[in-house]
């Protein structure tokens, strides 16, 4: 790589992180309008007109309070975990394509690359629980490890089938390959429903949002792993949580329902062979995606407010009963679908 391309680069990758920060500070105050709706109250409506600037007074809180760290606890461990979680957050991005030719990283194992970042993840929450030195904190890090392992299966076996459908670990040729279908009919939610619905299931799991947020249960645990956290610690592990889901919603779009594609974009660009490979085909999938990942934003924001917290056994039983089967069949028969009828998919 010459100077120029590592500079556009690095340039990008910093365009990144600031839109990623950006955007989490978009999310909180849409999770509090959100809830406030759903539960038939006021929102956030004191700091800014319609309380726009109240996630940036929280930002101010954070900086301003008082970083207190347990005398007992493992001081390099304890200032280490929530920045692995942020981290983490931030580097999946780097392999989501927002557009045809618009990508970051666009490595030929992007899924894999997906795989093993959320699966480090859960290394952050169990340090913080351990380094504590709390019981609260360790009960919820041995929680969130024990949910990873459960339900990370059933997500990896969710990934296989769409890339025995796509024939690629690359995540550009995924959403390519869903162009197939000429319209919507060639989505992966469409083609491979079962897998789609695990996935979103398990993502939900994988990101500790409720009804899956055991780790934290504030009623049981106080608040999880992050107990002993104040300050701009508890800051980053509550920047980490906003993006996790964030950059989920992207996953889910990406891998099921078209990424970056827009709707009937075949029909499209039959009608309008210009914007093949234009500007405005660019801004227009860019568009698309984002609409896409708002969809699935709002959706976590909405089952979070709907639905209570699973009891431990209920977790378990889900997870190890009924998902794990599920993935495992359904990964089984899209095989066999791929080797028989090759031509449908």
């Amino acid at each position: 790589m010459d100077l120029l391309s590592i500079g556009l680069t690095a340039l990008i990758a910093f365009s990144l992180i600031n839109a990623l920060l950006t955007s989490a500070a978009l999310l909180v105050y849409a999770e509090r309008v959100v809830s406030a709706n759903i539960q038939n109250r006021p929102g956030p409506n004191r700091v800014g007109p319609l309380g726009l600037f109240t996630p940036f007074a929280d930002v101010l809180k954070f900086v301003l309070k008082e970083d207190i760290e347990p005398a007992a606890a493992n001081g390099f461990i304890h200032s280490l975990a929530p920045v692995i979680m942020v981290v983490i957050a931030m580097t999946v991005m780097s392999v989501i394509p927002f557009a045809e030719g618009y990508v970051l990283a666009d490595v030929s194992v992007g899924v894999l690359v997906i795989l093993a970042l959320t699966s480090v993840t859960v290394y952050g929450v169990t340090l913080a629980g351990w380094s504590s030195n709390s019981k609260y904190a360790l009960l919820g890090g041995l929680r969130s490890a024990a949910q990873m392992i459960s339900y990370e299966l059933s997500m990896g076996l969710a990934v296989i089938s769409v890339v025995l459908v796509a024939g690629t670990l690359n995540l550009t040729g995924i959403v390519e390959n869903q162009a197939s279908g000429g319209a919507l009919l060639g989505w992966n939610m469409v083609r491979n429903p079962v897998g789609f619905v695990v996935f979103v299931v398990t993502a939900f799991a994988e990101t500790n949002r409720a009804p899956f947020d055991l780790p934290e249960a504030e009623q049981e645990l106080v608040g999880g792993y992050h107990t002993e956290y104040s300050g701009m610690k508890f800051g980053m592990f509550f920047l980490a949580e906003y993006l996790n889901w964030f950059v989920a919603s992207f996953v889910i779009a990406t891998l099921f329902c078209g990424g970056y594609l827009v709707p009937f974009q075949p029909q499209l660009l039959a009608l309008f062979p210009a914007l093949d490979g234009s500007w405005l085909l660019a801004l227009l999938q860019f568009g698309s995606l984002m609409l896409k990942v708002a969809f699935f934003g709002f959706l976590f924001i909405w089952v979070r407010w709907t639905f209570p917290r699973f009891k431990y056994n209920q977790l378990m039983t889900l997870g190890w009963k009924y998902l794990l089967p599920i993935a495992l069949v359904n990964a089984l028969l899209v095989a066999l679908g791929v080797v028989l009828f090759q031509q449908v998919f």
